[in-house]
């Protein structure tokens, strides 16, 4: 092979970085601008044309599937397969490094990972153990106190509780968790990391070795580092060692977990004579979509700036469409995602973007109702969620007291002090008696064949149940299903696991309100519940395709990134759902949802859809929101609005008729309006007839005003 083979394939900016001399090099890689190539063509330079040892290379990646795909191109670019090179995650290479040097690092030979499972279940012994109340002190809580200290390198000794009680109780909870996993001899995934930037530090000569042998460090996907990871590799790069780092400040959307865009920003500064390459030719997206990312991205201050551009056309305008509710939203999706088929396209060449996990259940009970097959990709269906399954057990339960899978899965969800002994002792009673768990609980209470402690805990269960299911009978389905809720105590217990998971996990309960709320249930269905539970065990079903059956894709932005369909559909692009509301009362959080918006857009390659929903339920009641301020952020020419043929479920609507002038100015509830002084808005509720009615418009820039009807002249846009 000769340098043509590796530089004839890239282009300018491309072959700058492949082969720079510098010793620290920062590549501003922008989406679809051909990352991954450089870093493999780079390490193929060094090899054939610097002639460096593979043994001396380290190249580092995010996910396995990451590291499996590098190694794979380098081998089909080299023809050969390297020997020595290390290609890794962080955590993959950090393992590999304390394998060879446990004894150093104060581990025992054969160390045990603890995976997030393992972990959790220890932190719930702990908490057991201090005889602490797991609904103050929650063990997702501490799991995610525990590695977010040691994702910033601190470990229990390092935390000042500044004489706080719940955070001194916390820090003595990591110190007895430390001592835990070094009896057992186990390291959790963030003790990884800790552990080996620790023997760095504390083992001169081991680092020496290594900072010996790696003269060459890549990193791809820099600005998703977290603080132990860049410290980690500043300290092995030390003053001498080559290193490249490849990323983009502007896709930068995990600060939730840890990443710190501070460390891309600052690279130049802590790495001397940094050279800086950007690669701002887009290889995949029209120059339309590109337009509409630079204009969004161009609003976040400190950013190290680019500007993606392409040879490729102009392409057609994105196309935005307002629905009036979140189902008249999900129809026009499935429409368009139905005429795109018709014209050749594949399922899985369309993706459903969308802010929050909870959105997926409208988009989905659409899909199926066109029959169409559909993925959730790096998440689960929302009737498979465990929050969802866990209140719907509940309901079960209440429904049919004999339901022993319903009864097994929240005996102690959340804990009530129903243990593994007390549960075994149920299960074998009603296998004696040869009836449901519910029957030989109740057999035991009337023996009193129980502990005192365990007797009074199922007792109390089961008046929960029973209090469950007299609301059932005598409420509304969705009134039901809110008693359950709070009565469970289920919204309180997964709202206290920390960061975006508990959050999402908070808004599918709410959802699940929403789909109680909108459920129709047949005319002949005595039961509204058994109608709504038996069609969430079939949506639950096996509507999900396989991972071979052409399929659309649906996913959060998040796992969105790093991905590309010829078709995308961002849907929900409203104020309070994306920008999701709480970016707007945190700090650099609006920045990163922005962030989180310009990845969006550049998943596209030729068609781009925004929709958003003028009324949406949310979190148990009617919202207006106005459309997002990053959509009012792309050039109007970049956009056109769309319309489309569907009966929508609108509330009553009402004309409003002017009867002193005679002039009837057809307003109906749901419509856009125009006001000389207020603006645009949207009419949400009309109150008496002719010149005196009263309308309230919710106002984009306004907000909620009501007019009389008379004086208004509201105009429909």
């Amino acid at each position: 092979m000769d340098v043509s083979t590796i530089l004839d394939p890239l282009n300018g900016p491309q072959r700058e970085a492949v082969s720079c001399d510098k010793k620290s090099v920062l590549v501003l890689a922008g989406a679809g601008s051909g990352k991954t190539r450089v870093l493999v063509h780079r390490i193929a330079w060094l090899l054939l044309v610097k002639q460096v040892s593979p043994a001396s290379i380290m190249a580092v990646t995010f996910t396995n599937k990451a590291a499996k795909e590098m190694r794979g191109r380098i081998s089909e670019l080299l023809q050969i397969t390297p020997q020595g090179m290390w290609v890794g995650t962080f955590h993959g290479l950090a393992h590999r490094l304390l394998k060879s040097h446990w004894q150093d690092a104060g581990l025992t030979e054969n160390f045990q990972i603890l995976d997030s499972e393992d972990q959790l279940r220890m932190v719930k012994r702990l908490i057991k153990e201090h005889d602490l109340d797991e609904s103050r002190f929650a063990p997702k809580s501490l799991q995610w106190y525990i590695n977010g200290h040691k994702d910033e390198g601190r470990r229990a000794k390092h935390v000042d509780h500044h004489n706080d009680a719940y955070e001194k109780t916390m820090v003595q909870l990591y110190l007895a968790y430390e001592q835990a996993c070094n009896r057992s001899g186990q390291v959790d995934f963030g003790e990884l990391l800790l552990r080996a930037h620790e023997l760095w530090l504390n083992k001169p000569a081991i680092l020496n070795h290594y900072q010996q042998r790696f003269q060459h460090l890549l990193v791809d996907e820099f600005q998703d580092t977290n603080t132990i990871q860049y410290a980690w590799l500043r300290v092995l790069a030390g003053n001498n060692n080559n290193i490249t780092v490849v990323g983009d400040d502007d896709q930068s959307i995990y600060g939730w977990r840890g990443a710190k865009i501070e460390n891309i920003q600052q690279f130049s500064d802590d790495f001397a004579a940094t050279e800086v390459i950007k690669l701002e030719q887009n290889y995949r997206s029209t120059g339309c979509i590109l337009d509409a990312a630079n204009s969004v991205i161009a609003n976040n201050p400190a950013r190290l700036g680019k500007n993606l551009w392409t040879d490729d056309e102009e392409g057609e305008p994105i196309a935005l469409y307002a629905g009036f509710n979140e189902q008249d939203e999900a129809r026009f999706v499935v429409e368009r995602i139905e005429h795109h088929v018709s014209d050749d396209l594949l399922l899985s060449e369309q993706a459903i973007l969308y802010r929050s996990n909870a959105q997926s259940r409208v988009l989905e009970e659409e899909l199926i109702r066109s029959g169409i097959a559909y993925r959730i990709y790096g998440g689960q269906r929302f009737y498979d969620r465990l929050e969802i399954k866990n209140v719907v057990a509940y309901l079960r339960l209440a429904y049919g007291h004999d339901d022993d899978a319903a009864f097994e899965r929240v005996i102690n969800t959340p804990t009530r002090g129903i243990g593994n002994k007390t549960v075994e002792t149920i299960r074998l009673r009603a296998r004696t008696d040869n009836t449901s768990l519910w029957r030989a609980c109740e057999a035991l209470l009337a023996e009193s064949g129980l502990t005192r402690r365990a007797l009074t805990a199922v007792q109390g269960f089961m008046a929960l149940i029973d209090d469950c299911d007299e609301a059932c009978q005598r409420l509304s389905l969705e009134a039901a299903a809110e008693y359950v809720l709070e009565a469970s105590d289920l919204l309180a217990f997964h709202g206290k696991e920390s960061g975006e998971k508990g959050r999402a996990r908070v808004e599918n309960l709410q959802e699940l309100l929403n789909a109680t709320r909108q459920f129709e249930p047949d005319t002949d269905e005595p039961s509204p519940l058994r109608a709504f539970l038996d069609t969430a065990a079939l949506d639950a079903g096996d509507q999900q395709a396989d991972e071979y059956t052409d399929a659309v894709q649906l996913m959060t932005l998040h796992s969105a990134k790093g991905l590309e369909f010829p078709v995308v559909y961002l849907a929900g692009v409203e104020e309070n759902l994306f920008p999701h509301k709480m970016s707007l009362e945190e700090p650099g959080r609006l920045e990163e949802e922005r962030r989180l918006c310009y990845v969006g857009i550049t998943r596209a390659m030729s068609r781009l859809y925004l929709s958003y929903a003028e009324t949406r339920r949310w979190y148990g009641q009617e919202s207006y929101n106005t459309v997002s301020r990053f959509v009012r952020e792309i050039p109007a020419k970049c956009l056109k609005e769309v319309r489309i043929n569907a009966n929508i479920s609108r509330p009553l609507s009402a004309k409003i008729s002017h009867a002193s002038d005679g002039h009837d100015t057809g307003l109906l509830l749901g419509q856009r309006v125009m006001h000389s002084v207020f603006g645009q808005g949207l009419v949400l509720n009309i109150e008496g007839q002719g010149s005196n009615a009263r309308i309230q418009v919710n106002f984009d820039d306004e907000g909620s005003k009501w007019l009389v009807a008379a004086y208004a002249n509201l105009e429909a846009v």
